[in-house]
Formats: structure tokens, C-alpha cells, sequence
């Protein structure tokens, strides 16, 4: 146990142990309902030819439309694995100070290089999953009915589940006068489109007669 500790608080593996650190954190976050995963998205451009380039690169790898959240999983995950069994089998055993640290830099090109197309494998089952939407005329959503997914929704923060009698849709919403938690009947009101967001009013305020 002390060894191991040892290895994946020190170089080179700790550069993946924070990596894979964010990506549970992040996960985690997702979890609570604190952080809406469509919203970590690889979501390139398509003005440029860097980001032409960049997006090449992502569906090359299998890693386009794959949430930011994941990618960062796969890639601290593989590549803490790959760096440590480096350091466990052969980095240890170098004695010359230079050429160790050589290596260990050596190792994190290495690890992080082979770690992205083995992320992209890793995922491709989950590509279904997260294939984009077709997109949602956001007028037609006014009037329904959507349930608190995140903790608190406000003024300034808030996400929804909306039944759409399919996978089901979760959507940024606000309130003006009144917070709501989780769990919490909200109808939509309005669509913000500067933040593609909607403002929500609670179940209970909506005139009977409209039922």
C-alpha cells in the first residue's frame, strides 16, 4: 500500500491521478444535478480551420460528441494505469537521476498519447447514448410541466427533467420570484434564448381555470 501511494502521488503518475481526480469530481457534480451534462460537451466550431482541424482529430479518435466529462475519465484513467504499471515495472529501476527524469516525461507523452484512442474505444459503446438530438422548437415546450433535477433553481441557476414521452429532456431554467428544489412541479413560462434557458413558475401558480 505504501508503494502504491507512493507512485500515484509522485511523477510521473500524479499528473494522471488529477486527472482522473476532475473527471470523478466532475461526475460526481452530474450525479447531484449540480452540472448539466450536455453542457460538457466537445462543442468545436465550425469556423476556422483550427477548429476544423480539432474536430477531425475528436472523430478520428471516436471522442466527437462524447460529453467532456467522460473523455476526461477514460483519458485520467488509462493513462494513471499506463503510467503507473511504467513506473512500477522499469522507471524505478533506472538509478541515473537525468535519464529517470527523461523517462518519466517520456511516460506522460507516451500514457497521455495512447490514452486518447484507447478512450475513444473505451466509449464507443456509449456514442448511441449520447448522439445529438434532433433540435426542439423551444415554443412548443411553454406551458409543460418539468420536475427540479438540480438542488435549487433561481434566478441564476436551476435544471429540470421535462417527460417529451421519449428518453425525456433536462433543461436550464430560472425563477424570478421564488426558488424551487429538487423534486419540485414547475410549469415553463418563457424561453431565454441568451442562455437557451427557461423561466419557471411553480406548479400551484397557475390559474385553475387554465386546467
Amino acid at each position: 500500500m505504501d508503494l502504491f501511494l507512493q507512485i500515484v502521488t509522485s511523477f510521473p503518475t500524479v499528473i494522471f491521478t488529477v486527472i482522473l481526480g476532475v473527471g470523478l469530481c466532475l461526475m460526481l457534480l452530474t450525479m447531484l444535478g449540480m452540472v448539466d451534462i450536455e453542457g460538457l460537451n466537445f462543442d468545436i466550431g465550425s469556423d476556422g480551420d483550427g477548429a476544423g482541424g480539432v474536430s477531425a482529430l475528436l472523430m478520428k479518435l471516436g471522442l466527437d460528441g462524447m460529453p467532456l466529462m467522460l473523455i476526461v475519465l477514460g483519458v485520467g484513467l488509462i493513462g494513471f494505469v499506463l503510467s503507473f504499471l511504467a513506473d512500477y515495472w522499469f522507471l524505478r529501476e533506472v538509478e541515473a537521476d537525468n535519464f529517470r527524469l527523461l523517462w518519466m516525461v517520456l511516460a506522460v507523452v507516451i500514457a497521455f498519447f495512447l490514452s486518447l484512442p484507447l478512450t475513444g474505444l473505451l466509449l464507443f459503446p456509449l456514442k448511441s447514448v449520447f448522439r445529438e438530438q434532433p433540435v426542439i422548437d423551444s415554443v412548443s415546450l411553454l406551458g409543460k410541466l418539468a420536475i427540479v433535477r438540480s438542488p435549487l433553481v433561481d434566478a441564476k441557476q436551476g435544471m429540470a427533467n421535462l417527460d417529451d414521452g421519449g428518453a425525456g429532456l433536462i433543461l436550464q431554467v430560472r425563477s424570478r420570484d421564488q426558488t424551487f428544489e429538487r423534486g419540485q412541479r414547475v410549469v415553463l413560462v418563457e424561453y431565454i434564448e441568451a442562455s437557451n434557458a427557461y423561466w419557471v413558475i411553480g406548479e400551484q401558480s397557475l390559474d385553475p381555470t387554465d386546467h
